[in-house]
């Protein structure tokens, strides 16, 4: 089979999903000016298709009224680049996005859970809130955590697959209701009649998407908490009043002193060193 024909039939099954979850939600306009489906170009593959579907859900969404479609205002983030990019969520929780990967989220997050969607592979690292647990909607699976490490394949290529890096995941299959508990060292793998666990065995996959990340117009301040993430023995910290700069950078597997140097020549910045503090402040 051709790979544009694969592609027009994964993306016209992710559209027949979308339109009755969204018809039976309620959240259809009454009388569409034109057949949505029809404004899809194959062209552009899957990623360009996966971008249409998010900018169609926010418009979707924004048809509710008053304040109900301010809390439900969707968010894509859509990488085309083989580079992870990196999103920081309004709860803290990290999203290291792969190549031809978007994901979906509210601008906020309800009382009671917070949702996103995903379509491809992602590392979360998600921050823990027992009375908000946090759900991943896939193609075929529900993923619920309460605060994790975890790996998802949810690409449409290959099986979905799930690998859980610390804490522990569930995962059900929209199927037949199948759920399944994953611990820290297990993977989940979807097969053609039901999941199946299995110790992991490539712990380095966590690894790989910190290898070479990207942000996109991101706060300083998420920046450099993802970056102390990956790198605890030398902290970079910036002063409050630069917290909600945003930047746009890339670091391919840099050190803590080169990265900071990057940051202070984007922002133009100076930086001072402690112990194993590096401190960003305004260049006076």
């Amino acid at each position: 089979m051709m790979e544009t024909e694969r592609n027009r039939r994964k993306t016209d099954r992710a559209w027949d999903r979308l339109y009755q979850r969204l018809d039976e939600e309620g959240l259809l306009p009454e009388r569409p000016a034109a057949p949505v489906r029809s404004l899809l170009v194959w062209k552009g593959g899957v990623a360009a298709a996966v971008a249409l579907l998010c900018l169609l859900v926010s418009l979707v969404y924004l048809n509710r009224s008053g304040q109900e479609a301010d809390r439900n205002l969707l968010t894509c983030r859509n990488n085309e680049t083989t580079t992870t990019l990196v999103t920081t969520l309004e709860d803290g929780s990290v999203v290291y996005l792969a190549g031809n990967t978007a994901l979906m989220f509210p601008e906020h997050f309800s009382s009671d859970r917070r949702e996103v969607s995903l379509q491809g592979n992602a590392l979360f690292d998600v921050t823990g809130n027992r009375k908000q647990p946090f759900v991943i909607e896939t193609e075929d699976t529900r993923i619920e955590v309460l605060g994790t490490a975890f790996q998802v394949k949810s690409n449409g290529g290959s099986p979905f697959e799930l690998s859980v890096q610390r804490g522990e995941v569930k995962v059900t299959w929209k199927k037949n209701g199948q759920d399944i508990h994953v611990k820290a060292g297990e993977t989940v793998t979807l097969l053609s009649r039901s999941m199946q666990l299995s110790t992991t065995s490539d712990p380095a996959q966590f690894d790989r998407y910190t290898e070479r990340i990207r942000f996109k117009d991101e706060k300083l301040a998420n920046i450099l908490r993802v970056l102390n993430l990956q790198n605890p023995d030398i902290r970079l910290e910036a002063a409050p009043e630069l917290w909600d700069r945003t930047l746009t950078v890339t670091f391919s597997n840099d050190t803590p002193e080169a990265m900071a140097e990057l940051i202070c020549l984007a922002l133009d910045l100076r930086q001072t060193r402690q112990d194993d503090v590096i401190l960003l402040s305004i260049d006076n």
